[in-house]
């Protein structure tokens, strides 16, 4: 019988090289607002800011910080992804920002409170999330 291999991860679920990597790659320009889109949906969060054009300057995903499988898209993944974006947008000095969430996930009210928690000013918070009218239509009934 050989020696037992045991390993042992870390209590924040974070991988820690996945966010210093993600933490590596910042724009050079400095701006101060900044409009920050949260796309929430039931398997994942993808949380972007965009300059007051539309233009992406940063982005994240709950999947791109090491999040696998189902924890992809918990409260705690979206938190953990906000609180990333949130260190990389006081690194470019952005100080103000607007809201705009998407989606009908369970991490919308937990990456907008962990957003908020680091300091910013926030304009305003607007639900985009699409919402069908009428739908496709329905299909012919079946002849027996």
């Amino acid at each position: 019988m050989g020696k037992k291999r045991i390993i042992t991860k870390g209590s924040s679920g974070v991988d820690q090289g996945l966010k210093s990597r993600a933490l590596d790659k910042l724009p050079k320009k400095k701006i101060t607002y900044g409009i920050l889109n949260i796309l929430s949906t039931y398997n994942n969060t993808i949380i972007a800011i965009s300059d007051e054009g539309g233009n992406v300057i940063l982005s994240s995903s709950s999947g791109a910080l090491g999040f696998r499988g189902a924890r992809k898209g918990t409260p705690y993944a979206a938190s953990k992804v906000s609180e990333l974006i949130a260190e990389k947008a006081k690194m470019l000095g952005i100080k103000d920002v607007g809201i705009k969430v998407r989606g009908i996930g369970a991490g919308r009210e937990s990456a907008i409170r962990s957003f908020a928690a680091q300091g910013f000013n926030i304009g305003f918070i607007r639900d985009l999330t699409p919402i069908p009218h009428n739908g496709p239509k329905p299909p012919k009934p079946r002849r027996v």
